[in-house]
């Protein structure tokens, strides 16, 4: 089974990745364990005024964040993963990467570090599970 962790950083992402952790060990087989970590697209002027090496810094240091408490979670249950950062909109980038990569599941969390957030769940999430042809389980 091909599962994907959407993160962010949150604690509900880091509540995601303990999800996976619980439902790693239920599982048989062959098993596989992607962090995706979307940040988002940065305005040209921006890009401009931070230079090559200031936007890498700059993404690196999302993804660090972005990783860190689903590592952590991870790790102590003792689970293997690989990480993939994709640079898009959240919930776009987490679309396209889903049904290209053709993963069987995808786990995320209720809400994130979103700017705009809806009353029941993220705007990403809510995204996510309109327009994702992959199996969705959001972790509250």
């Amino acid at each position: 089974m091909r599962i994907a962790l959407a993160v962010d950083g949150s604690p509900a992402s880091t509540r995601a990745a303990r999800h996976v952790a619980r439902l790693w060990k239920q599982l048989a087989g062959k098993r596989e364990l992607t962090l995706l970590y979307v940040d988002e697209l940065l305005l040209r002027a921006v890009e401009t005024k931070l230079g090559k090496r200031g936007v890498e810094r700059y993404r690196d240091e999302n993804a660090t964040f972005a990783f860190k408490g689903a590592k952590t979670v991870l790790a102590r249950a003792k689970v293997d993963y690989s990480t993939l950062v994709v640079i898009d909109d959240p919930a776009a980038g987490i679309v396209k990467t889903v049904g290209v990569s053709k993963y069987d599941l995808l786990v995320m969390g209720s809400r994130g570090h979103g700017a705009f957030r809806n009353l029941v769940l993220g705007s990403v999430a809510t995204k996510v599970l309109s327009s994702c042809k992959v199996p969705v389980t959001i972790v509250r």
